[in-house]
């Protein structure tokens, strides 16, 4: 059985598809790969944001549901999302460039011998900037090379995945013994967990929280989360397996950016197991024209029409400007 390479993407909810665009675009300097519908619900955006080219273990995606409350932070959630940059110096950097744009953050601090900056957005959907500096593991992708941020200090993939829970024992174990995880290390409330080759892009944290409320779902909070496998057979053992531990799953779902299987071993957490591809350039979109259009799957272009009046349209035109690099002193 072959074990979890690492993150894939992560699935978020925001109370605004264009906020969440300007703050990924001209704040994170992430690209947008991609810009289509949730395939469970056609009203609903769906964001694609990862690197330059769109590589698997680099993307953080939203869904804007109309009419939805904020989430409540609590215990039993998906509580912050790792982004990874090449050093310490990028974290500097970043220091200046968040108070440049009054975004709320917390001074670097290390965490399992990990410097790490803590940062929020409009939504206070929380997240994290782990530098790769003295870390080895699983490889990163490369900045979105056309952006405002400079190459050198770019985001360059997802890091570590912050679970919140007030039961480590019983998600500890769902980690180790069905996902073939490893336990690497404990600090204070936390645990890291890595799966694969390590490293930042295949680490999860676990924040023990046993007092905490319960945490509900709303925008400003993480959908779920998705690790990676290799391809359709991998996808198929990883069946098989949560059939042996007789864990209800969702079964093959074809995303058409990659195959999917879903499950929930961990009461209000949810899985998803994602292929490397085949990807986000596709027939709709080049590398130069990635996110710029409403891109749909194939099975819902005849209906395209009808799409198009059910959800509102922004610009997300690129590929004609051209971004300032931004220094800071």
């Amino acid at each position: 059985m072959k074990p979890l390479i690492g993150i894939h993407h992560v699935t978020a909810i925001t109370s605004s598809a264009e906020k969440n665009y300007d703050f990924f675009t001209n704040i994170l300097g992430m690209r947008l790969v991609k810009k289509t519908i949730n395939q469970d619900d056609i009203h609903t955006y769906h964001l694609f944001f990862a690197d330059d080219k769109g590589s698997a273990g680099t993307d953080m995606t939203f869904f804007d549901f109309p009419g939805m409350n904020k989430g409540f932070k609590g215990t039993n959630e998906i509580s912050r999302t790792g982004f990874r940059v090449a050093d310490n110096a990028a974290l500097n950097y970043w220091t200046k460039r968040f108070n440049h744009y009054n975004i709320k953050h917390e001074p670097i601090k290390t965490m399992f011998n990990r410097k790490v900056l803590f940062f929020s957005d409009f939504d206070d959907q929380d997240y994290a900037l782990f530098s790769d500096e003295g870390v080895h593991g699983v490889s990163s992708g490369t900045p979105w090379l056309n952006g405002p941020v400079p190459v050198e200090y770019g985001i360059t993939g997802l890091g570590p995945i912050f679970f919140r829970v007030n039961d480590l024992k019983r998600m500890s174990t769902i980690l180790e013994e069905v996902m073939m995880m490893r336990f690497t290390a404990q600090e204070d409330q936390y645990t890291l967990i890595e799966m694969g080759e390590g490293g930042n892009g295949a680490s999860v944290i676990l924040d023990y929280q046993p007092l905490l409320k319960q945490a509900y779902q709303g925008y400003g909070g993480v959908h779920h989360v998705a690790f990676r496998i290799e391809d359709k057979a991998h996808l198929e053992a990883w069946i098989e397996r949560l059939n042996s531990f007789r864990a209800g799953h969702s079964g093959y779902v074809d995303r058409f950016y990659f195959k999917s299987l879903y499950t929930r071993l961990y009461p209000n957490i949810l899985f998803e197991f994602a292929t490397e591809g085949p990807g986000f350039i596709d027939d709709e979109e080049d590398y130069e024209h990635l996110g710029e259009t409403l891109a749909l799957p194939p099975r819902f272009r005849s209906q395209r029409e009808a799409i198009e009046k059910q959800v509102r349209l922004f610009d997300t035109t690129r590929s004609n400007k051209i971004f300032k690099k931004e220094y800071f002193e």
